[in-house]
Parts: structure tokens; C-alpha cells; sequence
């Protein structure tokens, strides 16, 4: 499905967001692409973002999964809108064992108050991408609400 993204600066705005994430920052993930109702997330393999057998937590997989299905939301929302989760369903399909994670989200529906998009993470082992787990996401439109922070910061 081609969409038309209502603010034609939408990769900047996304790539401004997307730095702003203090979490995405502390495991290392990048916005590798962004374009008109998609977004890919990479995380490189790291020890501490691992369980007990060696394998990329599942944690981490629904974090990717989310990111970047939430980030092709909000590329086609205008400028003085923003986004959050409603809901999403993480369904882990085989160990994701790899030098790295890989997201890849599409919107399926884009509403006006309403998004759905799904998510497909992938483990990379020796160049290769293996289907690790997919993701299906409700994404809510905050309308006239800035992408900064919403509210008060813990003292």
C-alpha cells in the first residue's frame, strides 16, 4: 500500500523523535529507514541485552517491534501531531540469535484518530535474516499535541 504522508517533512520530523528516545540510545538501536508508513530498527548484538541461554530478550524484540511500527505511524501524521501505543501483540516465532535485530514495520490502516500496523522483527546471522517474531499494533493519534515530552519528569 502507498501512502501520502501529511507533513512532506515527515523524515526529518521521525529522525528528530527517534534521537530523542533515551532508550533507544542505551541499547543501541538505529532508525534505519524511514519512509511514507514504514520504519526499520536495527539493535546490534550486545551481551546485556540478552537472556540466560544467549538469545536476544524477548523484552527487546517487542521494544524494536513497537519502535518502528509506532515510528511508520507517525510518519504520516501532520506536524503538530504525535503518537502513543494503545495496544500490541507480540507473537515470538524462533530464537533470535544473531549479531543483530532488525524491525521492519508497515502500516496496514491509517485512520485519523486510529493506526494499525504490523511488525516484523528479524535475527541477522551471517548476513542472513531469519523471521524471529511478528507484531500486529494499535497506535493512537495525539492531536495537537507536541512530540516532546508529555509530562512532568520524576524529582
Amino acid at each position: 500500500m502507498t501512502f501520502k504522508p501529511a507533513d512532506p517533512d515527515f523524515e526529518a520530523r521521525v529522525r528528530d523523535s527517534f534521537s530523542r528516545q533515551s532508550f533507544m540510545t542505551t541499547i543501541g538501536a538505529e532508525l534505519v529507514h524511514v519512509g511514507p508508513g514504514e520504519a526499520v530498527v536495527r539493535v546490534p548484538y550486545r551481551e546485556d541485552l540478552c537472556q540466560q541461554h544467549g538469545l536476544f530478550h524477548g523484552g527487546l524484540i517487542g521494544t524494536i517491534a513497537d519502535n518502528a511500527a509506532g515510528y511508520a505511524s507517525y510518519s504520516l501524521m501532520p506536524p503538530r501531531n504525535s503518537v502513543l501505543t494503545v495496544e500490541y501483540k507480540l507473537n515470538l516465532m524462533s530464537p533470535a540469535l544473531g549479531e543483530a535485530l532488525i524491525s521492519r514495520a508497515l502500516v496496514a490502516r491509517a485512520g485519523r484518530r486510529i493506526t494499525v500496523c504490523h511488525a516484523d522483527v528479524y535475527a541477522v546471522s551471517d548476513g542472513v535474516e531469519k523471521l524471529c517474531a511478528t507484531a500486529l499494533g494499535t497506535f493512537m493519534t495525539l492531536e495537537n499535541t507536541s512530540d516532546h515530552s508529555l509530562g512532568s519528569r520524576a524529582a
